[in-house]
């Protein structure tokens, strides 16, 4: 059993959708103390190649959010997936992210910061029209 696993236990056991937790009861759940690095708020951050602990929050289908580390307290929030009944997609996307992925096809040597109206960028650069 990890350091972190009863904190994974605690969450998954709960069926609300927000979690309000001072560091001092995630201490008490882990039965341990937190690091140092717990004052700095990247510790919390949702990245799961963040630290040992925030795979465990992420595993058990919680995020943190409102994460105060002056006043040692957040907010395990738990996200929003199909399987959970959201609209949200996997890492919170959107079901729709990607859909698109495939049905473009961009000619080689296509300069796509060119911009597509000539006018446009006479406009947009100052110049008469007709001198690009």
């Amino acid at each position: 059993m990890g350091k972190y696993e009863a904190l994974g236990n605690f969450l998954s056991k709960h069926k609300a959708t927000h979690i309000r937790m001072s560091f001092a009861d995630i201490e008490r759940v882990i039965g341990g103390k937190l690091p140092a690095s717990q004052r700095y708020p990247a510790w919390w951050s949702n990245n799961p190649s963040n630290n040992p602990m925030t795979r465990v929050w992420l595993d058990a289908g919680f995020q943190t959010e409102q994460v105060d580390t002056a006043g040692r307290k957040l907010v395990f929030r738990r996200a929003i997936t199909p399987s959970s009944g959201g609209d949200a997609g996997p890492r919170g996307q959107h079901p729709l992210f990607g859909c698109m992925r495939g049905t473009i096809t961009i000619e080689a040597n296509t300069d796509l910061a060119a911009p597509a109206d000539p006018e446009w960028a006479a406009i947009a650069f100052g110049r008469p029209r007709g001198q690009d």
